[in-house]
């Protein structure tokens, strides 16, 4: 299991995964609930060698969290290429087996095509808009539609599309 350093490590993180799928674990370290949990996530992640286990200190990362909206801890998202986040959920010693669920449906014999995702656009629109975390994301543009071509025939008279616009609006 590597420990995450900050934002930007997270994303890079991800974006860097590839096609594996990327188990993020956050913790606190000084919960006894995690600690008891501790063992088991190490003996699944030895077993699971195709998947990348990385580690976010709540303590060290609050900020970073809070941008999530986790609120309960352990807390446990796992990632995969293209589609992104796929699961999210938290977990305790008592309900490890969904964390065994959650691996064996989104295991490594599965694939997905395309281009790493990595987080979603809401996710990193909250990390950036969050002060206190050195991460800085520009949004990517929204493409604009282009109008249907509907050619108005006399330029002085407004167009046919205008004029429904204008006979249905609200007032």
């Amino acid at each position: 299991m590597r420990e995450i350093s900050s934002s930007q490590d997270l994303v890079d993180s991800l974006t860097n995964a590839g096609d594996k799928l990327v188990v993020v674990d956050l913790f606190p370290p000084g919960c006894c609930g995690c600690k008891a949990l501790h063992p088991k996530k190490y003996q699944l992640a030895e077993m699971n060698p195709d998947v990348q286990f990385v580690q976010v200190k709540y303590e060290e990362h609050k900020s970073m969290c809070y941008s999530f909206g986790v609120h309960v801890l352990p807390f446990f998202r796992f990632y995969r290429g293209s589609q992104g986040r796929v699961c999210s959920f938290s977990c305790t010693n008592a309900t490890i087996k969904k964390f065994r669920d959650a691996l064996a449906k989104h295991g490594p014999d599965r694939c997905s095509l395309g281009p790493t995702k990595g987080l979603e656009e809401k996710e990193l629109v909250a990390l950036a808009a969050n002060k206190e975390l050195n991460f800085t994301y520009t949004p990517k543009p929204v493409p604009v539609e282009k109008e249907a071509a509907t050619p108005n025939l006399n330029p002085s008279l407004p167009s046919f599309r205008l004029i429904l616009s204008k006979a249905f609006r609200r007032e």
